[in-house]
């Protein structure tokens, strides 16, 4: 039995969600019991974090990690590159969104709240991102993966991308959107798990963002 612990507008659980979406993978999604963090649910999952899995006895977290497993344990569909070095190039590609995008992309929750919120935050989270966005571009003009192909490097710019685009809307968030990164979320809204995924996941985001409202 393969058991997924997320919460709704958790953006790592969606992207693992895409994941087993596009391997047809499945699973029961819960709640962490007692709550994101708590220590009913440490007892689970020692870290605490979202998502994790539990399959067959086994325990993992970190959605990259879990990513991965499923990929190499249930092999229809693979979701890494065959050889070495496409592997590498995708996982260069994941940890440039776990370790930058989506880290500058996080810092701009806390401005959501309209009572506390910081106009000049905002706008210097929006440098950050546009940064990000500009080394974004340049690694996708050498990208050597399949374009037809959804990759598990793919998965995570899908919800983060979606953040922006809310952020842009609800807070004036300024952003330069380079032309590739464009058409690189325009190819990856084409595919249907993706718009499956997320046609469940906006009625979380929109619920978070209420509070921007004054």
């Amino acid at each position: 039995m393969l058991n997924i612990y997320s919460v709704p507008v958790a953006a790592y659980c969606a992207k693992l969600r895409i994941v087993m979406r596009y391997k047809s993978i499945s699973f029961t999604e819960l709640s962490p019991p007692g709550g994101y963090g708590s220590d009913e649910y440490r007892a689970i999952v020692p870290s605490g974090n979202l998502p994790a899995m539990t399959h067959n006895g086994f325990m993992l977290s970190d959605s990259e990690a879990i990513a991965e497993y499923l990929d190499e344990e249930f092999t229809e569909t693979p979701m890494l590159p065959e050889t070495v070095r496409l592997r590498a190039k995708a996982r260069e590609l994941s940890r440039s969104h776990d370790t930058r995008l989506e880290p500058a992309v996080r810092s701009i929750y806390p401005q959501v709240n309209y009572s506390t919120r910081n106009i000049d935050a905002i706008g210097a989270g929006g440098i950050i991102i546009s940064k990000h966005l500009s080394s974004l571009a340049l690694l996708l003009s050498q990208n050597p993966l399949d374009t037809n192909r959804l990759w598990i490097c793919d998965c995570g710019f899908v919800v983060t991308f979606a953040w922006i685009k809310a952020f842009e809307q609800t807070l004036d968030l300024q952003i330069n959107w380079p032309e590739i990164v464009e058409d690189y979320n325009k190819r990856l809204l084409g595919f249907k798990v993706v718009e499956e995924e997320l046609a469940s996941y906006l009625p979380a985001m929109n619920s978070y963002l209420e509070k921007a409202k004054p």
